[in-house]
């Protein structure tokens, strides 16, 4: 049926208007979702100052995945000097220094310089510090492929917020309590239950590292047995311990 001119018009005037009023009802509600998002998760960030995260999407991922979630959190003079060093001397060096970012580690992974870019590896993905792992760990998701690339930008926004409201050391504490450290193990004290049999108050310079060095990745890197990766790696671990032991501002950070 061909509309008369005028009804025709009136048509899409009328199409206009509703699309227009769709349009910003749309950009409304988005608006108010993003900002109701970014309001609650501030406020669990600063709860997370004082508390322990309840569960984190990777640990909820682990139980989805059949891997269970075996957890023990554990104050900051529950955890020993040994594995705070360890954690420091594999992970990250410059924990003590920088404001989050490693922006050096980063731009050579961009770059592709330095050392040989891996095939798989995502642009930046190998200067990952400490306060960007925590970051993710408590408030993101691990993710692969392009969810690695969505993630940065909250990372980036979530890593700047615990390094000005948590610091140092309440990032070191949740990191060591939160982060996956074998199958369906979370924290330093799962792990030296899981693998020694005892408090991770009680575990040695080695084993500290030894447990560390599965970080990469701890469901292909095991502890007990001991994979090839652990085995080559902790002993370098214990080596760069002994080297930054003393350092003025890492002990700051580290000393119970």
């Amino acid at each position: 049926m061909i509309l008369p001119r005028d009804s025709y018009l009136y048509f899409c005037d009328k199409m206009s208007k509703n699309s227009g009023s769709l349009l910003r009802k749309a950009v409304r509600t988005t608006l108010r979702v993003m900002l109701i998002l970014f309001l609650s998760s501030t406020a669990y960030l600063i709860l997370c100052r004082f508390l322990l995260p309840p569960v984190t999407i990777t640990q909820l991922g682990s139980v989805f995945e059949g891997y269970g979630l075996k957890r023990d959190y554990v104050s900051w003079d529950e955890i020993p000097r040994s594995v705070k060093l360890a954690a420091i001397a594999s992970e990250d060096q410059l924990f003590p220094d920088h404001n989050g970012f490693d922006w050096k580690s980063i731009d050579r992974s961009m770059n592709g310089t330095g050392k040989k870019k891996k095939k798989n590896r995502i642009k930046g993905g190998g200067a990952s510090t400490i306060s960007q792992q925590t970051a993710k760990n408590v408030f993101l998701w691990q993710g692969t492929g392009w969810g690695r690339y969505l993630r940065k930008i909250p990372e980036f926004y979530f890593t700047q917020l615990i390094e000005v409201i948590w610091g140092k050391r309440r990032i070191m504490e949740v990191y060591l309590n939160v982060i996956e450290m074998g199958p369906g193990i979370f924290g330093i004290e799962a792990a030296s239950q899981a693998y020694f049999h005892k408090p991770a108050k009680r575990l040695t310079a080695a084993e500290s590292a030894q447990i560390i060095a599965c970080l990469p990745n701890p469901k292909k890197f095991t502890v007990k047995p001991m994979s090839r990766r652990v085995q080559w790696r902790y002993p370098q671990i214990v080596s760069q311990m002994n080297n930054l032991s003393g350092d003025e501002d890492l002990e700051a950070i580290i000393s119970n």
